[in-house]
């Protein structure tokens, strides 16, 4: 409602002023994300092979890029499979989490109408910090060198040794977004990405058959508070 106020004039005369009525503004309320967090247990269908880049390589390609010669050495079989892991904090090997999050949102290519854009923000794995940094999954399993003849360059080969796991298992740890996403989508993106998609070395996205995995039937999914 409009209100009146007398105000005092120059000649001594009084005049009024009408104030404008007060607008009532609406209020906005939203409504909490609604989201649960859920330890997923998968289980390797093939064998997962690591191959993080160490320090060393690390240098040499710096080295390569600034045009310095990085003098060669002989071949360290052993020096090369174990600077191949991923470390967790207390040394025992673990494998980065958004591996396991670009295959899961990988695996929307098996189904019409999804959009990977939308899944990336409708669900966050969550890892261990491993010892380069990394948020990292526990691998658990029994690893062995494995030794491959890789291509370099166009003509030239090298060998490679790295460390594979078969058999294999881990859990993911993923908060997603309830209100977009059932528990049984998810679970299902999960053995897609499993699938199709693949995490490690010579996985099915880089026309490979390693590095695939599926949803542990025989281990129960839990659901945590963080």
């Amino acid at each position: 409602m409009s209100t009146t106020e007398v105000k005092p004039s120059e000649n001594g005369k009084t005049k009024t002023a009408t104030k404008a009525p007060e607008v009532e503004v609406a209020k906005i309320e939203i409504d909490r994300i609604a989201a649960e967090t859920v330890v997923v247990p998968i289980v390797g269908t093939t064998p997962l092979v690591m191959h993080r880049f160490s320090e060393k390589a690390k240098k040499q390609m710096l080295d390569a890029m600034q045009g310095r010669r990085t003098p060669k050495e002989p071949k360290n079989p052993e020096e090369e499979y174990l600077s191949a892991f991923y470390r967790l904090a207390d040394g025992d090997p673990g494998f980065p989490v958004l591996a396991f999050k670009d295959a899961t949102i990988g695996g929307a290519r098996f189904y019409s109408g999804v959009t990977m854009t939308e899944l990336r923000q409708y669900m966050f794995f969550r890892g261990e910090v491993g010892s380069d940094g990394r948020a990292l999954t526990r691998v658990i399993g029994e690893p062995e060198m494995r030794e491959d003849v890789v291509k370099v360059g166009r003509s030239g080969a090298d060998l490679r040794y790295r460390p594979q796991f078969l058999p294999w298992r881990a859990e993911l740890v993923i908060s997603y977004v309830t209100s977009a996403l059932t528990r049984d989508s998810l679970l299902s993106l999960i053995d897609a990405g499993g699938f199709g998609v693949g995490v490690g070395e010579w996985r099915p996205e880089k026309n490979g058959d390693f590095g695939t995995y599926q949803v542990d039937q025989d281990r129960p999914v839990e659901v945590i508070n963080l």
